[in-house]
């Protein structure tokens, strides 16, 4: 490990700490399975009529009451699915196109003209974009949490630019995490072997009348197989990433809620480089540094049984270097909505 990278360091004493860890899970003493959502083929029809969701109108309301096309995936989904990636999860929405390019690279769009560059949809956390204002599109292999802390994901197949802006063209994806209080006690997930290495740990308390919850999370990929060389493309990719969440109802109409997380890792690319003599083509590698963090500060107030006050603000730090076009951007956000 000589010469090693501080990154490096980290990387290994977090995967050490989740394998160390591991051995320990049985002594939690909250099941790993508190607060999950209910799978949506066990709720009978007039359950499933009832089923609320927020995407569409910026409020709670009832997904049969909903004019789109809208399709939930809740997180007995997810858990079922066997996906590692938030694309790999949304696969299974219809109507939704997912192609994978590389081992880090998606593309995915509703409606067509599909591509890796494709910046007619909408993806947001929590209500917090994360597009990138470069092109209007996703950068995937930054953009990740813990799988087992999203409480669903809504996704809306068609225009939803009246309500969050230019953006949402084609549709718009809407990434809910659970609330910290339903994810009290320990979990560890881990897959180990040859072509990747994964391990995501979580822990859930109280402090005082708060809940909070905190993950830590490594992964490392081999890149694909390149038939024309027989050999890993150099499209292999790692990151190291944590969060932490806190839920504090301090009135019985009041609640404020604080999420941050924040990432560092290395994605390798394949620079394709034609050549008019054989062999025709050159295979070139090229890695780019991602890094970068975000902090989302809620507050929420029902006035009355018609009408609540949201206002919502986040920071988002990004950073992408060693490849054109590199990014450096901060982003300051405060969104202020009354419903009546």
């Amino acid at each position: 490990m000589y010469g090693m990278s501080p990154r490096g360091y980290y990387r290994w004493i977090l995967f050490a700490a989740v394998l160390m860890l591991g051995w320990a899970a049985p002594v939690f003493s909250e099941e790993a399975g508190t607060g999950e959502s209910e799978d949506l083929m066990d709720l009978s029809l007039i359950e499933l009529l009832g089923l609320e969701v927020t995407t569409f109108s910026r409020q709670s309301q009832l997904l049969s009451d909903t004019p789109a096309a809208m399709f939930v995936i809740s997180q007995s989904d997810i858990s079922r699915s066997g996906a590692r990636t938030i694309p790999d999860v949304l696969r299974m929405v219809p109507g939704l196109e997912v192609a994978q390019a590389d081992s880090s690279t998606w593309a995915v769009t509703s409606r067509g003209s599909n591509g890796v560059f494709a910046n007619k949809l909408l993806v947001l956390q929590d209500g917090r974009s994360i597009y990138s204002p470069l092109y209007s599109g996703v950068y995937w292999d930054t953009n990740d949490t813990d799988l087992n802390s999203i409480e669903r994901i809504e996704v809306i197949r068609g225009p939803g630019a009246t309500m969050w802006g230019s953006n949402a063209v084609n549709g718009v994806i809407n990434i809910i995490t659970k609330n910290a209080g339903d994810t009290q006690g320990g979990q560890l997930d881990a897959v180990a072997g040859n072509v990747r290495t994964e391990g995501t740990l979580r822990y859930g308390g109280k402090a005082g009348e708060a809940s909070i919850r905190a993950f830590g999370k490594y992964f490392k990929r081999d890149g694909y197989v390149d038939d024309m060389v027989n050999s890993n493309a150099p499209d292999d990719w790692d990151m190291l990433r944590g969060g932490v969440r806190v839920d504090w109802g301090y009135s019985d109409n009041s609640t404020l809620t604080f999420s941050s997380e924040m990432y560092e890792g290395k994605i390798g690319e394949s620079i394709v480089t034609p050549l008019p003599t054989p062999p025709y083509v050159v295979i070139g590698q090229e890695a780019r540094d991602g890094s970068g963090g975000f902090g989302v500060l809620a507050w929420n107030r029902t006035i009355s049984e018609t009408s609540a006050l949201k206002l919502q603000t986040y920071y988002d730090r990004t950073k992408i270097e060693n490849i054109a076009p590199r990014e450096t951007r901060d982003t300051l956000d405060i969104d202020m909505q009354y419903l009546f």
